[in-house]
C-alpha cells in the first residue's frame, strides 16, 4: 500500500496501523511529536486505533525549542 509521509513516498503492508508505522520509523516514543493523517490531527491516544488507508498523507511534526 502507498502512502506519503511528509509528502515521500512510502510503501508499506497494507491494514497497518498509525502506531505500527510510527514505531517502525522509531517515532512512537518521541516527545513532542504530532502527527496529521490527511490534515487531521490525530491524538497520540488514537495512534493505535488509526488504520491507515492507500494513498494516505501523513504530516510527523517535532516540536523544537529556540527563540
Amino acid at each position: 500500500m502507498l502512502v506519503y509521509i511528509n509528502d515521500q513516498e512510502q510503501e508499506i503492508a497494507s491494514s497497518k496501523m498509525l502506531l505500527e508505522l510510527l514505531a517502525g520509523l522509531q517515532l512512537d516514543q518521541r516527545k513532542g511529536c504530532a502527527v496529521a493523517v490527511n490534515d487531521e490531527v490525530i491524538p497520540q491516544l488514537e495512534w493505535s486505533e488509526k488504520e491507515l488507508n492507500h494513498k494516505d498523507k501523513i504530516l510527523v511534526i517535532n516540536a523544537t525549542q529556540g527563540g
